[in-house]
């Protein structure tokens, strides 16, 4: 593997002192002594359960070329041990990111909003890696230690890098977005999530709107025109003095328009003008949401320089993250059913696109489509209405069973008529049983919630119980 650091380096830019033989080529960052490739950079973090520092031994035992660990902890280790002592190991961390940043030559994305980050931030991936170096934030690092970790891990040689922002209180994405300094800025929505520690829908879209203060001068901003709350997000971008503000979606007046979209089971094709160049398009992932998500992709990468021919073409290979729309072919006595794993977190908005795309699945001739929901958190005191609210989506998208899990979602569930009313439990592992035992040859079975609701668990019980296969498209271009 390539040089990502220098012992040298690191030491200089986290005023560190050094222990023992530093190497001259650390080849990447780790947080995690399980995970760690030899050669990568140990960092000692001190998280919400463990504590990074009882895995330091772990770690050089595993080939570690280095551990960055704290002045309090050091006298714990062997004296020949190699290490970087710092005074705190997050801090240090952050400083090897504000290094990176500095160090870069390429484009600078930054990704954030209530909905739709991590799927805008992969997408954004698989239409600029074809055109040059590319990194990007792996999974959903997108808060304290995950945006300086995605940061610090990012190569000087990087034609394009693309970072995903998130936060759930007011001030978190400024000390985040000034040290990832993006050319272009997308705000995918703004939606009613994190209620519990907000006053309203516009105090959420001026959190968001944090995300200009750390944009380069002359830099753009990258704005969801249907959203309700674009008007309130231009006039903070225009005190922030951005370079350009472009918006998406349907609107007339949007600068990278849908002009219509063919939405199927497994994909959609796309017609659209994106900043003045009239183009067809194949999104490889189901759902309106996408469609208009693929806007944004594609004025991003446009103002970061890429060729928007070829950034379209590269949406028919999209794929969904974990957790975040993946289909799977379930082998069942007598046939197949198919499994959407949603499970990977859930607010309002999330939910009700999910439960739209489920009212567009397949299913077979005696097939039922099948939402198993988990509850949405730190919605506060709207909690119960917003669960009962998706009743709406319910009906609206003829789903034929709902498994409700959770007290939150015990509103829907009294909401629901009796006959789409599949089962409910308090929690996912009490729930998992029933959802098992109710599939059947032709459903298509959605499973989504928040994490804290674990539904992963139901997911696994379903793969477990019916191991099938990766979903094929529907459609070919």
């Amino acid at each position: 593997m390539s040089t990502l650091w220098t012992g040298a380096a690191m030491a200089e830019v986290m005023r560190a002192q050094a222990r023992g033989t530093l190497p001259n080529d650390v080849t990447g960052i780790s947080i995690d002594s399980r995970t760690l490739t030899p050669g990568e950079a140990y960092f000692a973090i001190r998280g919400d359960v463990h504590d990074g520092h009882d895995f330091v031994d772990a770690a050089l035992a595993n080939g570690a070329s280095l551990a960055v660990v704290a002045k309090a902890h050091a006298d714990k280790f062997a004296a020949d041990a190699r290490l970087l002592i710092v005074d705190d190991v997050l801090a240090g961390l952050v400083d090897l990111a504000h290094a990176s940043r500095a160090r870069l030559g390429g484009k600078v994305i930054a990704v954030t909003g209530s909905v739709g980050k991590t799927s805008t931030k992969e997408a954004l991936r698989t239409v600029l890696s074809p055109q040059g170096e590319t990194h990007a934030s792996v999974a959903s690092f997108n808060n304290h230690w995950g945006v300086p970790l995605s940061l610090a891990r990012c190569p000087a040689s990087v034609k394009f890098a693309i970072f995903e922002i998130g936060m759930n209180h007011p001030g978190e994405i400024t000390p985040l977005v000034k040290m990832v300094r993006p050319h272009v800025a997308i705000i995918t929505t703004v939606e009613p999530v994190h209620l519990e520690f907000f006053s309203g829908i516009e105090a959420i879209a001026d959190a968001k709107a944090e995300i200009f203060s750390g944009l380069e001068p002359g830099g753009a901003a990258v704005l969801n025109r249907d959203n309700s709350q674009f008007a309130r997000l231009t006039k903070s971008a225009k005190t922030a003095k951005v370079g350009r503000i472009v918006s998406f979606g349907s609107d007339k007046k949007a600068d990278a328009r849908l002009l219509d979209v063919s939405l199927h089971p497994a994909c959609s094709a796309v017609h659209a003008d994106i900043l003045g160049q009239d183009i067809t398009y194949k999104v490889a992932m189901p759902g309106r949401h996408m469609a208009m998500n693929s806007l944004a992709v594609l004025a991003a990468a446009s103002l970061a320089g890429a060729d928007l021919a070829l950034s379209a073409l590269a949406l028919a290979q999209l794929k969904p993250a974990s957790g975040r729309g993946v289909r799977e072919v379930l082998t069942l006595k007598d046939g197949i059913a198919t499994l959407i794993d949603e499970s990977y977190n859930a607010n309002p908005a999330s939910m009700n696109a999910a439960i739209t795309v489920l009212g567009q699945a397949d299913v077979g001739p005696r097939g039922r489509r099948i939402a198993v929901l988990g509850d949405m958190l730190e919605l506060g005191p709207a909690g119960p209405d917003l669960h009962r609210g998706l009743n709406d989506a319910i009906k609206a998208n003829v789903i034929d069973a709902v498994f409700c899990c959770g007290p939150l979602m015990r509103n829907l569930w009294e909401a629901l008529p009796s006959t789409k009313k599949g089962g409910y439990a308090d929690n996912s592992a009490d729930l998992e049983r029933q959802v098992v035992a109710a599939i059947g040859v032709g459903d298509a079975v959605m499973v989504k919630g928040s994490l804290g609701s674990r539904m992963k668990l139901i997911v696994t019980a379903l793969q477990k119980r019916f191991p099938g296969q990766a979903a094929l498209d529907d459609m070919t271009v």
